[in-house]
């Protein structure tokens, strides 16, 4: 693990420079959003040539680093095993089904498009993570066909990329194996640090929408009645997500909820930071999205556009990610403990009596 930092650091640097050199090159950031579509699209179609590039080039300099010091790809030797393959499609088109759903149908500040992306990091490794966030971005901005096309989605690639990333180092290191069973004492303080995380984002979420809206509609809406059944199928994960995770505390003794808060934050705010600029140029700060409010909130407060754009994904980034990590910690322990060893990084979701369990049946 030791020598893999100095070629991240490396490969992120390449990354910078690359993306540096193209914004100052190639890209086309003039051009102003379609009033009826609110996007820009010849900036979204900027940055993700531009951010698509730089990351191929990051990565040829961390596996070429690797392979000249090593004499082989440890970094993914094992990710992308047949299981990694089967799921990987799935996973995208959950990701583009739910993330259509939401933004079309469904005015509230999360987005549910990473829930096939974290599963398959959690589960397969960060590798594998980030190829399918960011490989399912593209597809939805060029290849699926309508209702479900998202065309400004590719310019989002690294942050799906980014979050993939995340997810499959959070597997990696046994952040989602459940902990049951815990003491009054570890309950107490990873509770009061989780329901103080979601307390403050639901409170600024709320004043936000408060503010422009008046008062929050959470009745799905639309003429497309494929997206309307979708989105109350994904508001019934939020709600879901949210009940969850009180009986995980109170019922289970799982403290695994709180690891799942402070992650899904965590992850929330790093994207917040990246996908801000690439908002403000494809969207102008507007979306036709539920995020729409909180950019509207923070202008009224005199904002700039880029001020504007940060403070809203500082906001429902967390939020968002809070509950997407909460709903892959359920459908992965909602899996058989043999079926869930069998993935790359299976073995690291399961407990110690799991584990001995898995072996056992092996």
């Amino acid at each position: 693990m030791q020598g893999q930092w100095p070629r991240a650091i490396a490969a992120l640097v390449v990354f910078a420079v690359a993306t540096a050199a193209g914004v100052a090159v190639f890209g086309r950031f003039d051009t102003a959003p379609d009033s009826t579509t609110f996007v820009n699209q010849v900036t979204a179609d900027s940055f993700a040539l531009i951010l698509a590039i730089a990351m191929v080039v990051g990565a040829v300099v961390f596996f070429g680093l690797e392979r000249a010091q090593t004499g082989r790809l440890a970094s993914i030797e094992g990710q992308f095993t047949t299981r990694t393959f089967v799921l990987m499609p799935v996973a995208i088109a959950i990701n583009i089904a739910l993330g259509t759903a939401l933004a079309y149908a469904l005015k509230i500040p999360i987005y549910m498009d990473s829930i096939g992306t974290i599963l398959v990091g959690v589960l397969c490794g960060p590798i594998a993570g980030a190829v399918t966030g960011a490989l399912g971005n593209i597809l939805w901005a060029y290849v699926i066909p309508p209702p479900f096309q998202y065309p400004p989605g590719a310019a989002f690639a690294i942050v799906a990329a980014v979050i993939g990333l995340i997810a499959g180092l959070a597997g990696r290191l046994g952040v989602l194996k459940p902990r049951p069973n815990r003491s009054l004492r570890e309950l107490a303080t990873g509770g009061t640090a989780a329901t103080a995380l979601i307390a403050v984002m639901a409170f600024l979420a709320f004043q936000g929408y408060a503010k422009i809206i008046g008062a929050a509609n959470l009745t799905p809406q639309g003429d497309n009645t494929i997206l309307v059944i979708l989105s109350w199928l994904a508001l019934a994960l939020v709600i879901g997500a949210i009940l969850g995770l009180i009986a995980l505390l109170a019922i289970r003794r799982d403290l695994t909820a709180a690891y799942t808060v402070v992650t899904g934050v965590i992850t929330g705010l790093i994207c917040a930071l990246i996908s801000a600029p690439i908002a403000a140029g494809v969207f102008g700060g507007v979306t036709a999205s539920g995020t729409d409010f909180l950019v509207a909130a923070f202008r009224q407060a005199g904002a700039d556009l880029q001020a504007a754009t940060l403070g809203q994904g500082l906001i429902s980034d967390p939020i968002d990610k809070v509950i997407t990590f909460f709903v892959v910690y359920v459908i992965v322990g909602s899996m058989a403990r043999r079926t869930k060893a069998r993935f790359p990084q299976g073995e690291r979701l399961l407990d110690a009596e799991s584990l001995d369990r898995a072996e056992t049946l092996a």
